[in-house]
């Protein structure tokens, strides 16, 4: 009796086994008959569609930028290539869109862009899994690319915006030539280090931390996630980084070299080099110049605590009166009871009257805060690349950056041999080196802010535009 349920249950297995595959055959004719019947161009042939999956390409940030310089090569390259959008951002229309593009980072695309417009962008949002966030977006992804495949089948499909689990999917099911540009790893060998050693962050709960079960636990299912994202990423054709760290961490995941290389993001430094370096004037105050959108990572505490501790045990002597000014965007409400609670911790320091928020500020009055600091300070542990911290370089300040990740594999390192910046770890070395900085003659800090404006170059558009046509162009065979 039981051995024949089994081969019932077996049965029907089988039977729902071959029903899936014949489905998925099924889809995957369809969506290559779509392809041949595309329409053609003038020229009479049919043109090739290059796909990006952007959900938030309307966000305005350092991704955006990427995405539409991106867009721009190839439109400058390749005539017989139209480029496709994917985007949830539904609240603009495809004018307004590029509109705020130049609008944000001066790019004017040469040709019009196709917009898939998705209604399923939901199913990304981290704020729909409180638990279990990384798999609950990563499959949230799958649905949306679901979604995109079927509105609109690409010849090329390229991931600009981290969502790799919906690679395979353009890949087998769509017969699509797939690429992706990773800004940041969704799991990394470090988050894995900070839950084996039980360290509290910001993304790992002090609740967590001190229960050896459940520190256990969440490591599973990291090692279980990381085995899944290092399965999705394998399966790109053309792979790009923006940095050595991320480098580093995707090689180390996903496991295919012959096709990854470093894309350096294109930085906004031209806006920055008009400001004029030379050696300081006698003043009655300095300022350090934080740069940084108001979230957890950016890591804002350790840039007060270590400001007081500099004012604290006057480090400076007899230097004239410092100003820690904190410079970012508020997106939304969480991010404005952040710099709340930052205000509330210069109260409980003591320092309130010598730290000032800058908050959504225009890109002029941002501009003449750099023009006018001495230090550019940066805090985040491992920043996958760090924009801010060449634009700070850009604009002639003396950086001193978090000694990890992007900063100090990538951007805070010697140029022709000469001293670009500095980098800290903790409240005391950055205490420390702010006060080492101040210490120097001004004719030295010059040499060190000419240093690192000419090492900024390797951040540029033109530089972005040669690496990343040398990338993709495997995907254009």
């Amino acid at each position: 009796m039981v051995a024949g349920g089994l081969c019932l249950c077996g049965l029907f297995s089988g039977i729902l086994c071959i029903c899936l595959v014949v489905l998925l055959w099924g889809v995957w004719l369809w969506i290559q008959r779509k392809k041949q019947l595309r329409s053609a161009g003038r020229d009479g042939k049919r043109p090739l569609l290059v796909a990006f999956f952007h959900p938030y390409c309307n966000a305005g940030g350092g991704g955006e930028r990427v995405l539409w310089c991106a867009i721009r090569t190839l439109q400058k390259k390749y005539r017989n290539v139209t480029c496709v959008v994917y985007t949830g951002d539904r609240d603009a229309t495809g004018e307004e869109i590029v509109e705020g593009a130049f609008r944000r980072f001066n790019i004017k695309l040469i040709h019009p862009v196709k917009f898939v417009f998705l209604e399923k962008r939901f199913l990304v949002e981290a704020s729909l899994y409180p638990h279990f966030t990384l798999l609950g977006q990563s499959l949230g992804s799958v649905f949306l690319g679901w979604e995109a495949l079927l509105k609109c089948a690409p010849d090329i499909y390229i991931d600009s915006m981290g969502y790799a689990f919906t690679i395979p999917l353009f890949k087998y099911l769509g017969g699509c030539r797939v690429g992706c540009y990773v800004h940041y790893p969704t799991i990394s060998t470090d988050m894995l280090s900070v839950v084996r050693n039980q360290d509290t962050r910001f993304n790992n709960a002090a609740f967590i931390t001190s229960s050896p079960l459940f520190s256990k636990f969440k490591l599973v299912y990291y090692y279980f996630f990381a085995f899944m994202y290092g399965l999705v990423g394998s399966c790109s054709d053309v792979v790009m980084v923006n940095s050595s760290w991320t480098l580093n961490h995707i090689l180390s995941l996903w496991r295919v070299g012959a096709c990854t290389s470093v894309v350096y993001p294109p930085c906004d430094v031209q806006a920055f080099l008009d400001i004029p370096l030379e050696v300081e004037k006698s003043t009655g105050e300095y300022s350090i110049v934080s740069v940084s959108q108001f979230r957890p990572e950016k890591d804002h505490p350790l840039q007060i605590r270590a400001f007081a501790k500099l004012l604290k045990e006057k480090r400076v002597g007899q230097q004239p009166s410092l100003k820690l000014i904190l410079i970012g965007g508020c997106r939304n409400q969480q991010d404005e009871e952040r710099v709340n609670k930052l205000k509330h911790l210069c109260e409980e320091l003591g320092v309130s009257d010598d730290v000032v928020f800058r908050i959504n500020i225009p890109f002029e009055e941002l501009k003449r805060h750099l023009a006018e600091a001495t230090i550019g300070l940066h805090t985040m542990w491992n920043e996958h690349f760090g924009i801010g911290v060449v634009e700070c370089m850009a604009a002639g300040t003396v950086v001193l950056a978090h000694n990890s990740g992007g900063p100090k594999l990538d951007i805070v390192v010697r140029h022709e041999g000469r001293v670009t910046g500095f980098l800290a770890e903790d409240e005391d070395s950055y205490a420390e080196t702010m006060a080492y900085i101040f210490s120097l003659p001004p004719e030295k800090r010059l040499e060190i802010r000419e240093s690192a404006r000419h090492s900024v170059h390797r951040f540029s558009d033109q530089h972005f535009e040669d690496t990343f046509l040398l990338s993709v162009e495997p995907l254009f065979k």
